[in-house]
């Protein structure tokens, strides 16, 4: 196993930033220190760039298997690692859905495959799946993903007693999308009564608005509650969700915990004059008013964690109309260097960022030694360059659906290198594919 010395590292990790060394050894950190030395170590000199714990992204599409055409396991983890995403975890509603777990067991071999990065694979609630998700081993699995709310595919768990019995009866960590898909519905119809189907995209926070979110939402929590049941409600979109967690308590000891997603910090309603089909996502991009106060609960702790909802669609799925195209964008390639712009804006610190996207994640999940800078932790590492700066283009994108909603946008920042499990990966636009990445383990009881 090879030896990789990184010298001269800003390392931002555990609230702290400070200049050292760190020894690769295989797959693992073996050592940090101020100077080390080892000759027989390929040596790394990071002096003028930061080292940071791989990003954990809890919540990505990869399309495989059945919607190839949108996207694949090998072409968004490759993204990934572009992005200084050295894990993911990848949701169930694919083509078969992986609702069984023969179908669960095949997506992770076709990880072990070809996936750049680490990997964990939801297993999908359904309204008859129940005493099947029972029988998972959630040391190997990341958790239980519930549609509490129609999305992409037709996984709408909306049987009462069936929801009653996941949060009664599993010892999952329960993810949840919360929507509340009857008011969704009687939304578009009135407003589609009113005025037409040829809809702009600025409907789409209107039909599923702050209303559908909070009632769903509010209803997983009381169940959680009511169960204690482990919950994590998923892309948090609109400010009167806020309310339904806490930053009283540290976060190994929530039962209940949240997420956030770059589209949520990054746009607002205003920007669907622009971009239109392009930010369309479930739940959908509010107001200024959503935006801001979600910044302030990833700040004050109430929200968790940082993650994407990568979600790639063709070109020419979203150049329907607003109401025939799906929901869902690209986002895992750019979601380091998207919260590195709000670092250099001054809205949020180095040291937070890492928390929300590397820290969190892995305590949250109960990830088995990830997410920090520590010795003998797995070696998944980002070096960051915060003065060379990284223009979207077309021709930059990795997606397999080939756009990005940040397209024509230049970032501050970019990524150098990315480490996983010891292995550089991507060296400054160029991949070392001749490792891939490993199948995460989780601590729980």
């Amino acid at each position: 196993m090879s030896k990789i010395l990184i010298k001269n590292a800003t390392i931002v990790n555990e609230d702290e930033t400070f200049v050292s060394d760190v020894l690769i050894d295989g797959n693992i950190i073996s050592q940090i220190d101020k100077d080390i030395t080892d000759d027989s170590a390929k040596v790394i000199d990071a002096s003028g760039l930061v080292l940071i714990p791989g990003a954990i992204d809890d919540q990505v599409h990869f399309r495989e298997p059945g919607l190839t055409h949108k996207g694949e396991i090998y072409t968004e983890a490759k993204a990934a690692v572009a992005g200084g995403v050295t894990s993911y975890m990848e949701m169930p509603n694919t083509v078969p859905q992986a609702t069984t777990i023969l179908e669960l067991e095949k997506k992770y071999s076709r990880a072990k495959e070809c996936s750049l990065a680490n990997y964990s694979f939801f297993m999908g609630g359904t309204n008859l799946n129940l005493e099947e998700t029972l029988k998972v081993d959630y040391k190997t699995v990341c958790g239980l993903k519930i549609f509490m709310g129609s999305s992409t595919g037709d996984m709408l768990v909306d049987n009462e007693k069936t929801l009653e019995g996941f949060f009664s009866k599993s010892n999952a960590l329960i993810a949840t999308h919360c929507e509340y898909d009857p008011m969704i519905k009687e939304n578009q119809k009135r407003i589609v009564e009113e005025y037409g189907e040829d809809l702009p995209a600025y409907f789409h926070p209107i039909i599923r608005n702050d209303e559908a979110c909070f009632k769903s939402s509010s209803f997983a929590v009381e169940l959680a509650k009511k169960h204690n049941t482990r919950l994590h409600i998923l892309h948090i979109s609109s400010a009167k969700e806020l309310d339904l967690f806490t930053n009283k308590i540290p976060l190994k000891q929530k039962r209940i915990t949240a997420e956030a997603c770059i589209h949520h910090l990054w746009f607002n309603d205003d920007d669907y004059k622009t971009k239109g089909n392009w930010i369309k996502w479930n739940p959908s991009v509010k107001t200024e008013y959503d935006r801001a106060r979600i910044f302030e609960a990833v700040l004050d702790g109430r929200i968790d964690v940082i993650a994407t909802d990568h979600a790639p669609h063709t070109i020419e799925e979203k150049q329907l109309p607003y109401l025939k195209a799906p929901s869902g964008g690209p986002l895992v390639q750019h979601s380091i260097i998207a919260m590195l712009e709000f670092y250099k804006q001054k809205k949020i610190t180095l040291e937070m960022i890492v928390r929300k996207m590397s820290h969190n994640v892995a305590d949250l999940f109960k990830i088995e030694k990830r997410g920090y800078i520590r010795e003998g932790y797995f070696a998944d590492l980002v070096l960051v360059d915060l003065n060379k700066p990284t223009e979207v283009t077309k021709a930059s994108l990795l997606y397999k659906c080939g756009w990005s909603p940040f397209e024509g946008y230049t970032f501050s920042s970019s990524i150098n290198k990315t480490f996983v499990n010891g292995h550089l990966v991507y060296d400054n636009g160029t991949f070392d594919e001749s490792k891939k990445g490993e199948r995460m383990s989780f601590k729980r009881d």
